[in-house]
């Protein structure tokens, strides 16, 4: 199953089942996981751990050294789940010691033609990262985010789970659970229903998003107040208690 012209070091660890077509390059410290195929010309190096039915797409790279002038060869690593698509020219780096040493991708994700997941991200499942879409170092991304062709995010932002991304956007607060952004800078625009349908969230969750969303963007209140407001009338409801502790753990501030 590896192409004659591939150049795979003897101590890369590589489920019998993986495929591996031409000139692609597999590094030493390389595991990869049952019915992964890697594509022509693509490199995996590193500390870099691949689970199960992963499709590595040509000139792909994956494991090089993070872009931080500070990185001083410390041993790190990047770990990937299962069923996720790299597309061509896709760029996923070590961690930093500084970050906690591990990059992380979670299951069933698809990074799109150029895009990009710096050092340390912590990216979760049934992401999408449109074309050239660039997540900077430390970025924690929750799961069934969806980012626009183009948009950026700034290194130590946060994510909430189903929100999306708009096409150009640039983010540079944490974007809340739910939310839709859009901008340079990007401010939240609405609701993400679409998504919180294809989620099975039920009416009467959807509901209860849409009414919080109104007390805390739409209102006159500020952050700390909306909050008491949100824990007062919809506490005990998973997808608010979510919500509200994604805001209540904001460092850089949550766009509005």
């Amino acid at each position: 199953m590896i192409h004659p012209t591939a150049v795979v070091d003897r101590h890369a660890e590589l489920d019998s089942s993986v495929e591996v077509g031409p000139y692609a390059v597999i590094g030493p410290k390389v595991k990869i996981g049952p019915r992964t195929r890697v594509g022509p010309h693509a490199v995996i190096e590193g500390d870099t751990t691949m689970g199960a039915d992963n499709v590595v797409f040509q000139l792909a790279a994956i494991g090089a050294i993070p872009q931080d002038l500070k990185y001083a060869g410390e041993p790190t690593k990047i770990v990937i789940g299962d069923g996720n698509q790299f597309r061509e020219f896709i760029t996923v780096h070590l961690g930093t010691a500084a970050g906690g040493g591990v990059t992380r991708i979670g299951n069933r994700c698809l990074m799109m033609a150029n895009s990009h997941v710096a050092h340390d991200v912590q990216l979760g499942d049934n992401c999408v990262l449109a074309n050239s879409t660039a997540l900077g170092g430390h970025v924690v991304v929750e799961d069934r985010v969806i980012f626009g062709g183009l948009s950026g995010v700034h290194q130590f932002t946060r994510v909430g789970r189903l929100a999306f991304i708009s096409g150009g956007a640039m983010v540079t607060q944490d974007v809340p659970p739910y939310c839709t952004v859009h901008g340079n800078r990007a401010e939240v625009v609405g609701i993400n229903t679409v998504g919180l349908s294809r989620a099975h969230f039920d009416e009467h969750a959807i509901s209860r998003v849409k009414a919080v969303y109104k007390l805390v963007f739409r209102s006159k209140m500020g952050l700390r107040e909306a909050i008491a407001q949100v824990r007062a009338e919809f506490q005990g409801h998973p997808e608010i208690d979510h919500f509200v502790s994604f805001l209540e753990g904001t460092q850089r501030g949550i766009a509005r």
